[in-house]
């Protein structure tokens, strides 16, 4: 049996309309993690059952519709999660949004929306997604532990120095050639190594032109 009608993007939320059908701890998992996107959340519901969603609401952080859904909610959305603790429901929000070409998610049944989101590991720019294509979350999470182990905090430090780097020489560097070969360069030092040892101090711009001045003429 094939399970390549799943395609793996990340999608830019940001400043775009979210909307999330339903209150409770699932509706503030999908709410959290929106918020962090940068994206503008709109929850739908006649209560929020989450003290943090009831916070979120309080401060303006998103906003509270306080009723039942209704299919013109999704005028503007950008995506939708269906997120309630009734199913039917939740069937109803995604053929609302599929009909619209609306992204849908449905937490109550993955297969019916069009989109399923993953386990996800963050060390600061790196984002390793696992997923199951359907067939449980506790072994896409065992196997997020996994990489947990594989790839430890020293990443966040060593991404945000390859990122510096990759910035400064794409902003100095005119020839392609040249920045292509000042990247395997800086790609090829071991600085996830000196990291790991406790030696690593961050560079500073100057120090990244220093590093790229002497690199050009070897």
């Amino acid at each position: 049996m094939t399970h390549d009608h799943y395609v793996p993007v990340l999608l830019n939320c940001r400043g775009r309309l979210c909307l999330i059908v339903g209150g409770g701890k699932v509706a503030e998992r999908k709410a959290l993690t929106l918020l962090n996107a940068g994206a503008s959340v709109h929850i739908v519901s006649p209560v929020l059952r989450s003290e943090t969603l009831r916070h979120l609401a309080g401060e303006k952080a998103l906003q509270w519709t306080e009723r039942k859904y209704r299919p013109d909610d999704l005028a503007g959305a950008f995506m939708v999660h269906a997120a309630t603790d009734d199913a039917k429901l939740n069937l109803k929000v995604a053929e609302d949004a599929d009909r619209l070409g609306v992204l849908v998610n449905v937490a109550s049944d993955g297969e019916a929306g069009t989109f399923i989101n993953p386990t996800v590991l963050r060390r600061g720019r790196l984002m390793l997604a696992v997923s199951t294509s359907g067939a449980g979350p506790m072994a896409a999470r065992d196997i997020r532990d996994e990489l947990e182990e594989r790839f430890g905090p020293e990443y966040e430090d060593y991404l945000d120095f390859l990122y510096s780097m990759r910035s400064m020489i794409k902003d100095e560097v005119k020839s392609a050639d040249a920045r292509r070969r000042l990247l395997q360069k800086a790609y090829r030092m071991d600085m996830l190594g000196e990291i790991r040892r406790g030696g690593y101090v961050p560079w500073s711009p100057d120090k990244i032109k220093q590093w790229i001045e002497k690199n050009q003429e070897e």
